[in-house]
């Protein structure tokens, strides 16, 4: 049976603040007079979550739970979640009580407002601690903003509403949940935010530590990737072989002048770094050849004839 609103919530040790939420959750959706449903993602818990979540389900007829063995990351449980959903709107939302359920509704009109396809909740208050918010700054405007161009404050807020059909397009793994509007916006889908009401965390401790800084690059990296360069890998590989060819190229064609003007070259470490400039960037330019043979073998696999 659909519904009007699926609230997806990936769950990880938040034992003292899930009976809260479902609580928020129901008076914001008491107000709007519209069908929904909580859907639980328990990230592999190790406290009495998963317990209290089964025993609100007693009272609470629309709340589903659903369980990893193990602690898999916020992306396989949002890809879950999306799986079971039934609403025509998906809501993500963290369950440390950060994210108000109030917001809801601002964001839905947002949505139907601006015809978008997505909504992200714009933390413009926000009540983290100072190194969180700076780093969260740092990787909005200036890596986002350089490598995608994307104007969006607030990337990384759990709290989004999008259209149903957008969710069952996102393949998400490993940290690739940060980046939920960039993926959207690649794949031809209308992103926007709205400023959202963010509270400091009320229970336990957040699950953010300073070497997630050190993941989230490489995410980046390939996200960029795979939005830019994931239907012609030879644009990307090819340049960066070139680069490290014609380095290569101008370190030789430098000792050959020299050689030729009579200095012995054979002992200059020069000629070593020359020559793997070139080899490096020969076999960086193949390896985007090999990559576009693959990605154009996979096009013909799925190119049926239509009638």
């Amino acid at each position: 049976m659909t519904v009007d609103f699926s609230v997806v919530v990936p769950v990880l040790n938040e034992e003292e603040s899930v009976e809260e939420l479902v609580s928020q959750i129901n008076k914001a959706f008491d107000k709007s007079k519209k069908s929904f449903e909580i859907i639980f993602i328990d990230d592999g818990s190790t406290d009495k979550t998963p317990d209290l979540i089964k025993d609100l389900q007693k009272t609470n007829k629309n709340i589903s739970l659903y369980s990893f063995k193990k602690n898999l990351g916020k992306s396989p449980a949002l890809m879950l979640g999306f799986k079971k959903a039934r609403g025509r709107f998906i809501v993500t939302m963290d369950a440390d009580l950060q994210d108000d359920p109030v917001n809801i509704s601002p964001l839905y009109n947002e949505l139907k407002r601006g015809n978008f396809d997505l909504v992200t909740g714009w933390r413009k208050n926000r009540k983290d601690k100072f190194f969180k918010k700076i780093s969260s700054k740092l990787f909005n405007k200036v890596a986002v903003r350089l490598l995608f161009g994307s104007q969006l404050n607030d990337l990384n807020s759990g709290l989004k509403v999008m259209k149903a059909e957008l969710d069952h397009e996102l393949n998400l793994y490993g940290g690739m949940h940060r980046f939920i509007p960039l993926i959207a916006q690649e794949l031809g889908y209308r992103a926007s935010e709205k400023e959202a009401v963010h509270h400091a965390r009320k229970y336990g401790v957040s699950k953010y530590k300073f070497t997630k800084i050190f993941t989230d690059i490489p995410d980046l990296i390939t996200i960029y990737f795979i939005t830019k360069y994931n239907r012609r890998p030879l644009h990307f590989f090819g340049k960066i072989g070139a680069i490290s060819f014609l380095i290569g190229l101008a370190m030789l064609l430098y000792l050959s002048y020299l050689h030729f003007a009579g200095e012995a070259i054979g002992d200059r470490p020069l000629l070593i770094f020359g020559t793997l400039f070139v080899i490096a960037g020969i076999q960086t330019i193949f390896t985007g050849l090999i990559a576009d043979l693959i990605v154009n073998l996979k096009s013909q696999e799925n190119d049926f004839p239509i009638k």
